[in-house]
């Protein structure tokens, strides 16, 4: 959708969710008032009626988005909406501040970071489900992106034990298509193209590290933050944790009950310039394909990083003591790890080799228990999303696809759900937007988080050699 002037507004036709509900057919309105009227005259006995509710279709308006142009951008519903305090400005948190943008939400997103290249903020993300999601945020199109059309999958001999995309389905003649395409983008690249949405890196308040909130009777909620070595209070309706697996919202919110679980491997990760891979001839290396090599214990997945480089994630089962140390010892002692492990085919070793000691990190792999609806209605005024909410493998790819899934859909439903202003302030913006939310959020992510907790396993293991032209592990156990 071409945007000249780059704003955008809520579409009339949809409220901004993407969708619209169909008109009910009089046969079946007919049949649930002569239901109800039953029911009414049994005077409630018996099982009551269900209101028929209306199938969702694409906005053709919008065309899914729930966004359409405007001349300016859209002025924050003081009155109407919350003031939302965002805590943590990764991707989970500054999806959810341009989603509250583009909507009129009020919002304020903290960070605890000085600026914005202040920490690293990971390697490279695929889009998934998110990379239609994404036009949520008014944005159309990545020039950073790169979609890929191709995956295989290797024994360390070089052996193609599985392919699958848009390439193979286009070659074999089959009928088969892609719901959506994947597009890999380095984190930051995804981040910065959110915050252009904002205005830039001055709509963050940057240096923000969040102490405690407390709750107040009908006075929304009192944060405190350590800036610059004071303290400095803020005011919020609601308070956001978007601040990753460590997250300080949600420990203050439920406390420590739901301790880091580790998932016995470790991830070793590299960022190689294919420039530097000079006189290495593969059709590997088109930055259209990804490819991952498995013996059955480890196994390495190279992706395209951007146009001119790739991203490889090494992992392979290892206790947890010994994951710590050797994530401790630095960047040349990984890529040494990683290099010892992958005397395989090429171009594996030379992409190893040339790996800037810079761009070489590594980390134990963890995740969390899954929430219930009884942990987050320990806040009245307060949620979780992303990392935060539901941390999982990088195994699936899927952390940064239910953080944007997350943002999107909380921005809706505060749209949706305080469209006036008295309804929230007089039932309390859990009763309004909250319990919902946290429904859908937390039915959707369990599934991811299951999937990749699985996905630690399996691909560590023989299950991964089988051949077949599928994903891995989708039909094995």
């Amino acid at each position: 959708m071409k945007n000249e002037s780059g704003h955008w507004a809520i579409c009339p036709n949809c409220q901004g969710r993407g969708k619209r509900g169909r008109r009910i057919r009089k046969k079946v309105r007919l049949l649930y008032q002569r239901q109800l009227g039953e029911f009414e005259k049994m005077k409630g006995a018996g099982p009551s009626p269900v209101r028929p509710t209306a199938h969702l279709e694409l906005c053709l308006n919008c065309l899914g988005s729930g966004l359409i142009p405007a001349v300016a951008r859209t002025i924050a519903n003081q009155e109407n909406y919350p003031h939302i305090a965002i805590i943590g400005g990764g991707i989970g948190g500054v999806a959810l501040a341009v989603a509250c943008l583009h909507r009129g939400i009020p919002f304020t997103l903290y960070e605890r970071d000085s600026g914005f290249d202040v920490r690293s903020q990971g390697y490279g993300l695929t889009l998934q489900q998110a990379s239609k999601a994404i036009e949520g945020f008014g944005i159309f199109g990545l020039e950073a992106g790169v979609i890929s059309t191709r995956h295989v999958v290797h024994t360390t001999a070089g052996k193609v034990v599985g392919e699958w995309g848009m390439r193979k389905w286009m070659h074999s003649g089959s009928k088969k298509s892609p719901k959506r395409t994947n597009v890999h983008i380095a984190r930051q690249s995804l981040r910065l193209a959110l915050l252009e949405q904002l205005g830039g890196v001055n709509a963050v308040a940057w240096g923000h590290q969040l102490v405690d909130f407390k709750e107040c009777e009908g006075e929304g909620v009192d944060l405190r933050f350590q800036v610059s070595g004071e303290i400095k209070q803020a005011k919020a309706d609601l308070v956001v944790g978007a601040d990753g697996i460590r997250s300080v919202v949600r420990s203050i919110l439920i406390g420590d009950e739901s301790p880091l679980r580790y998932l016995g491997c470790v991830v070793i990760l590299g960022i190689c310039a294919l420039a530097d891979l000079d006189g290495i001839q593969s059709d590997l290396l088109d930055s259209a394909t990804v490819f991952q090599t498995a013996n059955g214990n480890e196994r390495i997945y190279i992706m395209p990083y951007a146009a001119d480089s790739v991203m490889w994630q090494l992992s392979f089962p290892m206790a947890e003591n010994d994951a710590k140390v050797l994530s401790a010892k630095g960047a040349q002692a990984l890529k040494d790890e990683a290099c010892r492990r992958t005397p395989w085919h090429d171009p594996i070793p030379q992409i190893l080799a040339a790996t800037p000691l810079a761009r070489v990190s590594g980390y134990p792999v963890y995740d969390r228990e899954l929430l219930t609806a009884e942990d987050l209605e320990k806040g009245a005024k307060a949620t979780l999303i992303g990392d935060a909410a539901h941390p999982m493998s990088p195994f699936k790819g899927q952390g940064a696809n239910q953080a944007l899934l997350d943002a999107l859909a909380l921005a809706r439903a505060i749209s949706k759900g305080c469209w006036s202003s008295s309804q929230w302030r007089d039932v309390g913006v859990r009763a309004s937007v909250l319990t919902e939310f946290e429904t859908e959020m937390l039915a959707r992510s369990a599934i991811k988080v299951e999937g990749s907790a699985e996905a630690a396993e399996f691909l560590h293991s023989d299950i991964v050699l089988y051949e077949g032209d599928e994903p891995r592990g989708r039909s094995r156990s």
